[in-house]
């Protein structure tokens, strides 16, 4: 039996200040702009004025690229145009500076972590601080046997929630959450269609290297038969994840729920990060409060994911590759509302009546007094 208790989640994440949320909207009332005219720029500021609990709003100076890494056994079934076992490669990339997430980190200047949990290679491949969290070796194929047992989804889960702690402490103030898997998108999409109850077909998506016809076909039939084992154990979310999931996504469920507990924002990246996020939904209604959906990839497994979230995405490029990437694209946006928002001026009517009201507080003494000034002055 488990020893973690999911429903404590539900106790501890709060909603971002409802308060605060309001005077950001006062003062966005008061701004020179004219209200509405800088569309969703207004929203994100709101939004995170919220989550910061302050107005004006805090700049974003801390951001983070937090990366979940690991092999799924499915990818054997050949659901993805990438080899099975291939995720040491895509990790060797980013570590090396090689991969299109490292590249607009450097541009931006936000540093990237990566964590493995099942990546199918051994430890010594990858530095300590990387492998320091690691569950197995790659995850059990999802259409025939569970991904993980009940001990390791409750050793990853609790993984993902120390990463979150370790991030708050160290004073991360926002996270760009994606991951670095071969075959993920297949088990992302079994947790989508079994939450919200739709067939294989409507969530079965070509993945970040984009696989042909055949290929989709077997990655429909592996969804299908995975969604079989998936449906009786719906009611416990981490067995659910122990089934048809894997150490990577039990992991980032732990950590987007630990985050809302801390009071952290996220952009969520692709279909695998908004699968775990419906898991976490799952497990604590107010914790999508804290999360901001990156992009719309054209999975549509996401799509369905954050529909049911009401989480609506803040670009549509159709970035594919993963890694968080479509999520990091998003940041610069993030931070472009936070600086509107605290440094736009107020209306210079605004400023008026405040100093008219101040003159008639002051009362008729004040007068006086600067009358008396100015005769001193004399």
């Amino acid at each position: 039996m488990s020893s973690l208790e999911l429903d404590d989640f539900t106790d501890l994440i709060e909603r971002p200040d409802g308060g605060v949320r309001r005077d950001a909207e006062a003062r966005r009332e008061r701004r020179i702009v004219p209200p509405g005219s800088l569309g969703r720029l207004d929203e994100l500021g709101e939004w995170l004025a919220a989550a910061q609990g302050a107005v004006p709003v805090r700049p974003v100076e801390r951001p983070r690229v937090v990366l979940f890494a690991g092999d799924h056994g499915i990818a054997g079934a050949g659901v993805s145009a990438r080899p099975a076992g291939g995720a040491e490669a895509l990790v060797r990339a980013v570590l090396e500076g090689a991969s299109p997430v490292a590249v607009l980190a450097r541009r931006l200047d936000v540093p990237v972590r990566v964590v493995d949990l099942a990546v199918d290679c051994p430890p010594e491949a990858f530095p300590a601080e990387v492998v320091r969290h690691r569950v197995r070796r790659g995850s059990g194929r999802i259409d025939v046997e569970d991904a993980l047992t009940e001990d390791e989804a409750e050793a990853a889960f609790r993984a993902g929630v120390a990463v979150a702690d370790e991030e708050a402490d160290s004073g991360t103030d926002l996270v760009v959450l994606g991951d670095v898997s071969v075959g993920g998108t297949t088990a992302a999409a079994v947790l989508v269609a079994a939450l919200c109850g739709t067939d294989a077909s409507v969530v079965t998506g070509r993945g970040g290297l984009p696989i042909d016809d055949l290929a989709w076909m077997r990655k429909c039939a592996a969804i299908r038969d995975a969604l079989r084992r998936a449906r009786p154990v719906l009611g416990d979310q981490l067995q659910l994840l122990a089934t048809v999931g894997g150490a990577d996504l039990a992991a980032m469920t732990g950590f987007l729920l630990q985050c809302a507990v801390r009071k952290l924002p996220v952009i969520l990246d692709g279909v695998v990060a908004a699968a775990c996020a419906l898991v976490a939904q799952r497990v604590a209604f107010r914790a999508p409060d804290w999360w901001l959906a990156g992009h719309d990839s054209g999975e549509p497994g996401q799509a369905k994911a954050l529909d049911r979230m009401a989480l609506e995405p803040l670009l549509e490029q159709g970035v594919r590759v993963g890694e968080g990437v479509g999520a990091l694209l998003a940041l610069p946006l993030v931070r472009s509302a936070a600086a509107l928002a605290a440094e736009l001026p107020e209306r210079l009517d605004e400023q008026a009546g405040k100093d008219e009201q101040a003159g008639e507080d002051d009362g008729p003494g004040a007068e006086h007094t600067q009358e008396t000034g100015d005769a001193a002055g004399e």
